[in-house]
């Protein structure tokens, strides 16, 4: 890598990430790769720290929808990204990348309680930081609890890996002549809806200046590709920087 333009990070990914190709929610060779790249961005002279969303167990909107009470429903969806938060530990120190969870529902058994002293010293010593379970109260979205995460841990960008290359002005997996922002302003983004994330994530990226990279983090290197600067992504910041 170059050097590279940000230090320290929120990398936000998908709950589909881990699933790979197959039926598996959590797929360890997919999982592996993901970690291998976290490593190296890492070695890379990053300060790292992971939002991992929950949606290749369970998904609380959707679950809501067929049912399920609202907030009984998107308190299984966090749980379902604390498991998400410990497979992605797991396959970073089985690596030897130094690795603490934090979760918003305590659960001292299985991780640590979000306390965000003691996550800035991790920080500072190397760890890289993985925080589960969303914001700890129903009715937000795990995009919110990154934004939310990097705005209290200073991060200078936040890269959301997703399964396209940036962002587009219509679905580019509907709309073949769908056009892809190199950059767009939050206010945009905001105004045509233009699905990057939740508007109260937006809007609390765009209050505290945190510009949000979005990227295909399903194609293998390329994480370490944008986090250098290069590569194919779409960046969202105020207008004029």
């Amino acid at each position: 890598m170059s050097k590279p333009p940000f230090k320290r990070i929120l990398l936000k990914l998908s709950g589909e990430v881990l699933m790979g190709e197959g039926a598996l929610a959590i797929d360890p060779v997919t999982t592996a790769r993901v970690a291998g790249e976290i490593a190296a961005a890492r070695e890379a002279g990053f300060e790292l720290c992971i939002v991992v969303g929950g949606g290749n167990i369970f998904r609380g909107l959707s679950a809501a929808a067929k049912g399920i009470e609202r907030a009984t429903a998107d308190y299984m969806g966090m749980l379902a990204t604390v498991m998400n938060a410990l497979a992605v530990q797991n396959a970073l120190e089985q690596i030897g990348v130094d690795t603490r969870v934090q979760s918003a529902i305590p659960m001292q058994t299985v991780c640590e309680p979000f306390i965000r002293r003691r996550a800035e010293r991790h920080l500072d010593k190397g760890r890289v930081v993985i925080f589960a379970a969303g914001v700890g109260s129903p009715f937000f979205t795990t995009d919110t609890g990154a934004a939310l995460r990097a705005a209290e841990m200073k991060c200078d960008a936040l890269f959301k890996g997703t399964s396209v290359d940036g962002v587009y002005d219509a679905d580019p997996k509907k709309v073949l002549t769908a056009k892809r922002y190199e950059t767009v302003t939050y206010d945009r983004v905001l105004s045509d809806n233009l699905k990057v994330m939740d508007a109260s994530a937006v809007a609390l990226c765009r209050d505290n200046d945190i510009p949000i990279v979005v990227f295909n983090i399903r194609e293998q290197g390329n994480l370490a590709t944008v986090l250098a600067g290069n590569g194919t992504a779409t960046t969202v910041r105020n207008e004029g920087n």
